[in-house]
């Protein structure tokens, strides 16, 4: 008999769907049978959201998608009792969504550091609050998507790092506050593919040379995939992974093993 992770029935959130992560994320827990309530900035009609839907009903499972900011209370509080009234229950949350803050610690404005507060840590703050009940009626997991910026970074990334790092400690909290009936853990890619890390590449004079650069500093000497995290989520989810809580899995190709660069 082959190992099989086995979400049939189970409901997930997973904000940020439209591209990147929470799209392999949505893609990998609805081939494992979870039916998936996605959430983005993209119109409903829009390309990423035809995608996401797209992606999630080929695999034979249910899907709503809805146009909402996460760091706006009431939108989340909406986009939450709606998924309930849906499909009656959440067992699962996948917060994701999130972007690049990338400044200079000397030049970040208020206005910079509050958006990215909010954005980056705040909201998976909220929506984890928010989705509470409903986790604990079903023994639900919350996962957090953080980064590996949370462990080692690089220069003028603040304060995006800062937020990243604090949702290590989120996590840690909210397992030990919200346990057992909730399982909290947090995932932190590394370099993974995605449309962002494509325009980072085409930043520079010849984006081949600086992404074979960043390859080549990975022991593994590839990129990673939206899939891969995807099918991590998927048995963090699954009866397989029950044991699993208050802590935060750094995957990163092996990025964080090298003490220098040669």
């Amino acid at each position: 008999m082959s190992f099989e992770i086995n979400l049939k029935d189970k409901v997930a959130i997973v904000t940020g769907v439209t591209s990147g992560i929470g799209s392999g994320v949505a893609k990998m827990l609805a081939r494992a049978g979870c039916t998936v309530a996605g959430c983005g900035r993209s119109a409903e009609l829009g390309e990423g959201s035809v995608s996401f839907k797209k992606k999630v009903e080929n695999e034979g499972v249910a899907s709503l998608y809805r146009q909402i900011d996460v760091t706006c209370p009431d939108q989340l509080e909406s986009f939450v009792h709606e998924v309930v009234q849906y499909f009656g229950g959440i067992d699962v949350v996948v917060s994701n969504a999130g972007v690049n803050v990338f400044k200079k610690p000397g030049e970040c404005t208020e206005e910079q550091w509050a958006f990215n507060m909010e954005l980056n840590l705040a909201a998976h703050w909220r929506l984890g609050k928010l989705a509470r009940p409903h986790l604990m009626k079903n023994k639900g997991v919350l996962i957090i998507m953080t980064s590996n910026h949370a462990y080692t970074t690089i220069p003028n990334c603040f304060p995006y790092n800062v937020a990243k790092t604090a949702l290590t400690g989120l996590v840690r909290t909210l397992a030990i506050d919200w346990g057992p009936e909730i399982r909290t853990v947090g995932l932190a890619p590394g370099f993974i593919e995605t449309e962002g890390g494509e325009r980072w590449f085409d930043s520079f004079p010849d984006p081949e040379v600086a992404r074979n650069k960043v390859v080549d500093i990975h022991p593994v000497k590839r990129l990673g995939s939206a899939e891969e995290i995807g099918g991590f989520c998927a048995f963090l989810a699954s009866e397989y992974a029950q044991f699993i809580s208050g802590t935060t899995y750094l995957i990163d190709g092996g990025r964080s093993a090298i003490m220098q660069d040669v």
